[in-house]
Parts: C-alpha cells; sequence; structure tokens
C-alpha cells in the first residue's frame, strides 16, 4: 500500500515547532557533573526531521519562533545551510531564549537529556504568525508533540493542523513527548488525542501511545489503532525500540519493521532520523513495507553517532543498511 499525497507542491514537508540548541556531551561515560566539554548542534524534534528530510533530497520547509540573538541566528543559518525554507520562521521580539538541551552519555544503555524549556521562544509562536498561504504549499504537514504542550504555540499549531485538513494537505503527528513540558498527565491525553484524532499519520513509540491514552500500564498496539481508526488516520506507526516497528493502515494491513544491528553510541535521535526517512519513502511513492525500513535504518545509523542533526544519513547510507539486511530477529 501507498500513502496518496498531494502533487505539484513547492514543499515535500513543512515541520512545525520546536528549534533548539543541543549541547551534546564530548566525553562518553561520564555523568553530566563531571563533563566538562559539549558540543553545539541545532536539536528540536521538528527542526531535526526537517533536517533529516532536507539531506534526504525533500524540500522542507518550517514555521516556528527563535530568539533575537546568537543562538537564534545559529539555528536559522544552520538551517538555511541544510537548504530548509525559513521565511516562515518568526523572531522573537519579547528576549524570550532558545531552549537548550544538555546531554549525558554514561553507556549506550544510560543516555540522558537535561532540557531547558522555561519561556523558551518556540512555545511562543502566535496563531497569527501561522499563515495558510504557506502550508497550501506543501504535502505534508507535520506536527510535534511538544508544541501542543503551552499557549500560545498550542493554538498555533491547532491553526495549522485545521488549515492543512482544509486545505488537503496530509497531517504528519510525531507525538515527540517530553514530560517537563507539560503541566499533567491529563492535559497531555487531552491535547494528544485531540490532534492524533485530525491526523492522517500518527507516529510514535509504544510509550507515547501509552501518555495519548492515559495508561498507567503498558497498552495494545490493537486496542490504539482501533481508537484512532474510529477517527480521521490512515496510517499508524508504533515503533518498539530494538523489537522493531509496527505499521498499521485504515484497510486492515499491518507491516512490520525490523531494527537493524549497530554499535550504539547514545539512543537519542533515533525517533527524528527514524521520521525523517520514513516520511522521504512515502514522499517517494515507497510502499508502507519499505518505508518502515528506511525508518528503521536511519535510526540505527544516527544512534551510533555523537549528533542528531548532523548525523543524519544520505540515502546511499540507508539503502546501503537495508541491503546488507543486517537486522536484530526477535
Amino acid at each position: 500500500m501507498n500513502i496518496s499525497l498531494a502533487a505539484d507542491k513547492e514543499f515535500d514537508v513543512i515541520a512545525v515547532g520546536r528549534a533548539c540548541v543541543d549541547l551534546n556531551a564530548v566525553e562518553y561515560n561520564r555523568p553530566m557533573e563531571e563533563t566538562m566539554t559539549f558540543k553545539k548542534y541545532v536539536g528540536g524534534s521538528p527542526a531535526n526531521i526537517a533536517i533529516g528530510s532536507s539531506k534526504l533530497g525533500l524540500k522542507a520547509g518550517f514555521i516556528g519562533k527563535i530568539p533575537d540573538d546568537q543562538h537564534g541566528r545559529f539555528i536559522e543559518q544552520y538551517m538555511n545551510g541544510q537548504g530548509i525554507d525559513t521565511s516562515s520562521m518568526v523572531v522573537d521580539t519579547e528576549g524570550r531564549k532558545t531552549g537548550l538541551t544538555f546531554t549525558e552519555i554514561l553507556s549506550p544503555e544510560e543516555c540522558s537529556i537535561l532540557m531547558y524549556r522555561e519561556e523558551a521562544a518556540d512555545l511562543y509562536l502566535e496563531p497569527a504568525e501561522v499563515h495558510e498561504d504557506y502550508i497550501k504549499r506543501t504535502k505534508l504537514l507535520l506536527i510535534s508533540g511538544t508544541a501542543l504542550a503551552q499557549s500560545p504555540s498550542r493554538e498555533a499549531a491547532l491553526k495549522a493542523v485545521h488549515l492543512a485538513k482544509k486545505n488537503g494537505i496530509k497531517v504528519v503527528f510525531e507525538l515527540d513527548y517530553r514530560p517537563y513540558t507539560w503541566k499533567s498527565a491529563e492535559e497531555t491525553a487531552v491535547y494528544y488525542s485531540l490532534v492524533a484524532e485530525k491526523a492522517d499519520i500518527v507516529v510514535g513509540t509504544r510509550e507515547e501511545y501509552d501518555v495519548m491514552e492515559h495508561r498507567l500500564g503498558k497498552g495494545e498496539n490493537q486496542a490504539t489503532v482501533d481508537y484512532l481508526f474510529q477517527h480521521e488516520p490512515e496510517l499508524v506507526v508504533i515503533k518498539h525500540g530494538v523489537d522493531g516497528s509496527y505499521a498499521y493502515t485504515r484497510s486492515g494491513e499491518t507491516y512490520r519493521g525490523r531494527a537493524y544491528k549497530t554499535k550504539v553510541l547514545k539512543t537519542f535521535g533515533a525517533g527524528d532520523s527514524y521520521a525523517s526517512a520514513f516520511l522521504y519513502a512515502l514522499v517517494c511513492g515507497k510502499d508502507i513495507e519499505t518505508a518502515l525500513k528506511y525508518g528503521s535504518a536511519s535510526a540505527s545509523i544516527v544512534v551510533s553517532k555523537h549528533s542528531s542533526s548532523e548525523a543524519m544519513p544520505a540515502v546511499e547510507e540507508i539503502e546501503a543498511l537495508i541491503e546488507e539486511n543486517n537486522t536484530i530477529k526477535s
């Protein structure tokens, strides 16, 4: 099965939400308390997905808000340099700052992030700064869950979804759950469900779907898709880490993508690279089973490297890994 997308659009994907700065520990196998050296990258799930998509050859745009300072200019310059259209990136004039994420790499299995999101500029994107004419120019609109965490970014994201649906543009909802951005689990479940029910494609981990469904324990994939297919989604992707990922279609097909073996350095960045390669495959007209392979291969490449955004692979790297067929059997 293939996903039908609008033809003759200027952009393949426009991402909405957070663009921030990642400061990744250069010193491995050391707690953050003892880490003295960090390397700076552009970060934030929707920014990373736009960067990954652009590196794969898609035409990507971005809607978000950045501060009027050195970090804001770094973000814009880097994304421009990656070929991303930043004409709808708004500069904050109220003195707000860039979200900062420090990462700790204790071991391949023990990675943590320390995120500073208070008064972050991206959470102050106003609905009036989201424009219908821009959204009409894309095949896919990607919404990240963190954009829903606070107002006015929440209303801006909801407006973007409304405008996309009004104009026949497919909406992709990447759950991207960050607990420290939200006030409560109940609030998260309300807004995640609201957008998931309106989206055409929903992508997330099993744990993120459990948050959306406000479950205390681990939910079942079938219950999740049964619920979502009562609404507008036509494709639901549920990721299970090293156990691979599953895609479910409204027409009843189920596909599995296995994870690829790799030398893991850190765990963060995998979801963003997965999404960018998965969407690349769909835009290129590949079937869903192939798209799962692209997503899994891209994620395996990024977790073996230091950064998230700069590590986004080229098509040739992804296809070479798929060709090796060195998957994790489970």
